[in-house]
């Protein structure tokens, strides 16, 4: 009996010490939790903006300069990386400065997807109704059959099957019936009429509601000029980059929800089964296949090989840049003139530009 006794104190007293030795080896990781840092929002009238340094976030420093000569060479006036709301890059070009204004191009379309899905919570519209509920028949010159196809989501994903290839011109005589809406999906200047519906719908110019709703709610600066046939927004760089940060944050900005999360969420997802790589007027990475400007041809493979597949982006004439990578917590901005040909949107300059940014970041 006292033979089992002691074997049975024996076998207690080695479980209390693997036990004792397991937790010894948890503690440290109950100790040192991973620690998630907040998200970082610049206050609104300042010009106060966190950084945050490359050696913080193990980046390579040792590679930014082959990426800044890239950009100078490709014709940069800025560009800006920020990492969890924080400035972790800011550099101007060819005496560009952080207080001149620059234009976004075809970028800024994705400002006119955001303030349509602004009116729409207000209850102001309903982007699944036809336009010519909200600024009458008659504003283009396909038949009244066909345009009351049209409503404002085929604007937003650019399948409101109008002819593309008369032009900027949104007149009546220019806006012209190509296919049913929802069939073809095609880039085209015609998205602008947005604008015209919500200021419609909201008994305000655009401009004004676009600054009482969207601009003025996360600081930014810049304004709306007209430019031929383009409505066209001119801002800083650091006000593009707020713009990207409410983006990263899914309309939301400091804890105030500027856009309905769903909305925006729609917003950078596929809208249409024509397209994979387009939202409501943004570009979206990681897709199958996509289509370009000015072509109905389809492209296989994602947009811009190098990023990564959960980026969405604003892209604009002459290489206007937001891009938004939620896997990263990063926005990255570039402004400037075409980095080699003129062009409307995506361009080679993409792909190299993300192997050089890839090379310090990764």
């Amino acid at each position: 009996m006292k033979t089992k006794i002691l074997l049975i104190s024996s076998l207690l007293s080695l479980f209390l010490l693997n036990c004792s030795s397991d937790d010894s080896t948890e503690n440290p990781q109950q100790e040192q939790p991973v620690q998630n840092e907040a998200m970082y929002f610049p206050p609104n009238g300042s010009d106060t903006w966190e950084t945050k340094s490359l050696a913080s976030l193990n980046w390579h420093q040792d590679k930014v300069q082959d990426l800044l000569s890239y950009l100078e060479l490709k014709h940069s006036k800025s560009f800006m990386i920020l990492q969890n709301g924080k400035i972790v890059m800011e550099y101007y070009f060819n005496g560009h400065n952080s207080t001149t204004s620059w234009y976004w191009a075809s970028a800024g379309k994705t400002l006119t997807s955001t303030v349509t899905g602004i009116a729409e919570q207000e209850g102001l519209l309903n982007i699944n109704n036809k336009v010519s509920q909200y600024i009458g028949t008659g504003w283009t010159s396909a038949p009244l059959a066909k345009e009351n196809l049209i409503t404002c989501k085929h604007l937003l994903t650019m399948t409101s099957g109008l002819d593309d290839g008369l032009g900027d011109d949104v007149s009546p005589a220019n806006l012209q019936y190509k296919a049913d809406a929802g069939t073809r999906w095609a880039y085209h200047n015609v998205y602008v009429k947005l604008q015209d519906v919500v200021a419609s719908a909201s008994g305000q110019t655009w401009s004004q509601y676009f600054n009482t709703k969207l601009r003025d709610k996360i600081g930014m600066s810049g304004s709306w000029i007209q430019s031929g046939d383009n409505s066209v927004y001119w801002s800083t760089t650091r006000s593009m980059a707020r713009f990207g940060l409410l983006a990263l944050n899914n309309g939301n900005w400091n804890g105030s929800q500027i856009i309905n999360q769903l909305y925006f969420q729609s917003a950078v997802n596929t809208s249409q089964n024509i397209n994979l790589a387009y939202g409501y007027l943004w570009w979206l990475n990681g897709k199958a296949n996509y289509q370009m400007p000015q072509t109905q041809f389809q492209f296989n493979g994602k947009l811009i090989p190098n990023a990564t597949d959960d980026m969405f982006c604003a892209l604009g004439k002459n290489d206007q840049k937001i891009y938004v990578v939620p896997s990263k917590k990063i926005v990255v901005i570039r402004m400037g003139d075409a980095a080699d040909n003129v062009n409307l949107a995506l361009s080679d300059f993409d792909d190299v530009l993300w192997q050089k940014i890839n090379a310090v970041i990764n």
